[in-house]
């Protein structure tokens, strides 16, 4: 198994990975999710508080991002170009608290049937 490091300029910067089993290129068609930094205010967060997020965490998380940035991307949902956040709570919490602009997601594309799907 393969492994690699990607290094991402904290910029607005749109890229996606893909590949087959067998090394081929895989059709555009549905290019599934793309990596993105999004500004924490174009992301949309509908459920709010659901829970109280762990404190513990996110000190740990703001701690984490300050030293070698964040690491695992937040799944966003993209509907008619509005952008949803449903996880990611305690990631996006500690980017708010350290104040940066931007938070690094995964963003898949969705129908509004989709993103009623999320709000049930």
């Amino acid at each position: 198994m393969a492994s690699f490091c990607l290094h991402v300029p904290c910029t607005l910067r749109k890229f996606s990975i893909s590949a087959s089993s067998n090394g081929a290129a895989l059709p555009s068609q549905n290019p599934g999710p793309v990596i993105v930094e999004l500004p924490l205010t174009k992301i949309r967060r509908p459920l709010m508080r659901t829970r109280e997020n762990d404190p513990q965490k996110v000190q740990e998380l703001m701690e984490s991002i300050q030293e070698i940035g964040l690491q695992v991307p937040i799944d966003v949902l993209e509907v008619d170009g509005v952008y949803y956040g449903f996880s990611g709570c305690h990631r996006y919490e500690a980017h708010q608290r350290l104040g940066l602009p931007t938070i690094r997601c995964k963003v898949r594309r969705g129908m509004k049937e989709t993103l009623r799907h999320h709000l049930r």
